[in-house]
C-alpha cells in the first residue's frame, strides 16, 4: 500500500514561444494555466483514493478481445508514461480538442478516458479496452479483425492518430522549397525543426519527436550534404555477436555507423553534378523527452519472415547517449520506465510489457488481464522489443521540445 508521501509531480504550464522571423502565428492560443488549487485538490484526491482503497493506482489489467495483446501491451506502456498520463488524467487534451474545432476526435477521447479509468479505478479488475479498440479501427482500418499484429506498427499509427486530433496548427502554412545548403548543420537542423513545428505541433509532439540528422559525404570532391528529419521512434538493428554479449550501445553503434552507397545506390553529387560513391552516417540532432527505441528483431529473408531472439543487454538507468548526439557538447541520459515485449517467433506469439510505476517506484507485469510484481533484473530479457526511455531531468531543460 502507497503512503501518502507518494505524490505526482505537478508541472506549471508554459507558454510557447513565438515564431522565428515574425511569421504569422497559425498556432492556438495557449490554453490558460489550470489554478495549482485545483491541480493540487485533483492529484492529492488520486492519491487519498489510493490509500482508502489499498491499491495503488495504475495496476489495472485490460482484457484480451481476440489477438489484442500486442495493443494492450502497447497501451500499458503508453499509460505509464507520466507527462502523457497526467496530460489525459487533468483533461488539457480537452482544451487541445475545442481549440482545433475537429469534429472526430473519438480516438484522444477514448485513449484518455482508458487511461482515466486505469488511474482511478475502485478497484483492480481488469477494463475491456473495446470502446478505443472501435475508434483505432475506425482511424487505422489494418488493425479491424482479429489477427495478430506487430506492436511497434501500432504504437506509431497510434501516436499518429492522438497527435492530428489534437494538433495545435489548425492551417497548415503550405510548404516552402529553399535553400540551406549556406546555413551551418546547426542552424539548418534549428531551422527545418521550427518548419516542422509550424505544421506539427502537439503535447504528442511535445513528448515523442525528436530530430535526425543524415550526413552524406561524396567520396571524389569531399562535399557533405546533410538532411535533418523528425522522428517519433528509432528501429534499430540487433547487432550480432559470436564472442560476447550484445548491448543497446552496440545496436545504436550499428544504426549509427557509416555506410558505403555505391552501385545503383549511388547519390548525385550536387558539387559534382553527377553520381558519386558516397558515404552516409545518421547522428541524432534533437534528442526527444521520450525517447522510444524499436529493435528490429523481425526480418524478410526469401519469402519468409524470421525473428531474432539474441539477448541485449540495455541500461535501466543512466543511459548516456552522448557518443550519438550531432553536437559534441549535449550529454543527453535516459532512464527506462516501460518494455513492451514479444514471446514466441515469427509465425506467433504473445505480447506482454514491463512497466515501472512511477508512484510506488516498483516494476510490474502487465499480461492482458493480470498484473503482477516482477525484480528489475528481469526487466531485461530476449523478449525485449521497443523500449521507452524518459530523458532525466538533469537532461530535460537542455533538449525539451520548443522552438529552437
Amino acid at each position: 500500500m502507497p503512503t501518502l508521501r507518494h505524490s505526482y509531480t505537478v508541472t506549471a504550464l508554459e507558454d510557447p514561444a513565438p515564431l522565428p522571423l515574425d511569421k504569422p502565428d497559425l498556432r492556438r492560443k495557449s490554453p490558460p494555466s489550470l489554478s495549482r488549487s485545483k491541480l493540487v485538490s485533483t492529484f492529492m484526491g488520486l492519491i487519498i483514493n489510493q490509500a482508502k482503497n489499498k491499491s495503488p493506482q495504475g495496476l489495472v489489467g485490460l482484457r484480451n478481445l481476440g489477438n489484442t495483446c500486442f495493443m494492450n501491451s502497447i497501451l500499458q506502456c503508453l499509460s505509464n508514461t507520466p507527462e502523457l498520463r497526467d496530460y489525459c488524467l487533468r483533461n488539457i487534451h480537452r482544451t487541445d480538442l475545442n481549440n482545433n474545432s475537429r469534429t472526430n476526435a473519438a480516438l484522444m477521447e477514448e485513449f484518455a478516458k482508458l487511461t482515466q479509468s486505469l488511474w482511478t479505478s475502485v478497484n483492480n479488475e481488469a477494463i475491456s479496452p473495446s470502446d478505443f479498440k472501435s475508434q483505432i479501427q475506425r482511424y487505422a482500418p489494418k488493425f479491424v479483425g482479429c489477427n495478430q499484429q506487430d506492436a511497434q506498427e501500432f504504437l506509431r499509427f497510434l501516436l499518429d492518430g492522438l497527435h492530428n486530433e489534437v494538433n495545435r496548427v489548425t492551417v497548415r502554412p503550405k510548404v516552402s522549397v529553399e535553400d540551406f545548403d549556406h546555413l551551418s548543420d546547426e542552424e539548418k537542423g534549428k531551422w527545418m525543426w521550427n518548419m516542422y513545428l509550424e505544421r506539427e505541433d502537439s503535447k504528442v509532439v511535445d513528448l515523442f519527436v525528436g530530430q535526425l540528422k543524415s550526413s552524406v559525404t561524396c567520396t571524389v570532391c569531399g562535399f557533405r550534404s546533410t538532411v535533418f528529419d523528425p522522428f517519433w521512434d528509432l528501429s534499430i538493428p540487433v547487432a550480432q555477436k559470436s564472442s560476447s554479449e550484445v548491448t543497446l550501445k552496440d545496436c545504436l553503434r550499428l544504426f549509427t555507423k557509416e555506410d558505403v552507397l555505391d552501385g545503383e545506390e549511388r547519390p548525385t553529387c550536387n558539387r559534382c553534378k553527377t553520381r558519386r560513391k558516397c558515404t552516409k552516417r545518421f547522428s541524432i540532432q534533437k534528442f526527444p523527452q521520450i525517447l522510444v527505441l524499436h529493435l528490429k528483431r523481425f526480418s524478410d529473408s526469401n519469402n519468409r519472415t524470421s525473428k531474432l531472439s539474441t539477448y541485449v543487454n540495455f541500461p535501466l538507468k543512466e543511459l548516456d547517449l552522448r557518443e550519438f548526439s550531432s553536437e559534441s557538447s549535449e550529454r543527453p541520459v535516459y532512464n527506462l520506465y516501460a518494455v513492451s515485449n514479444h514471446s514466441g517467433n515469427a509465425l506467433g506469439g504473445h505480447y506482454t510489457a514491463y512497466c515501472r510505476n512511477q508512484v510506488l517506484g516498483e516494476w510490474y507485469s502487465y499480461n492482458d488481464s493480470r498484473v503482477s510484481p516482477v525484480s528489475s533484473s528481469q526487466v531485461r530479457s530476449s523478449n525485449a522489443y521497443v523500449l521507452f526511455y524518459e530523458l532525466t531531468p538533469s537532461s530535460h531543460s537542455k533538449h525539451q521540445t520548443c522552438r529552437l
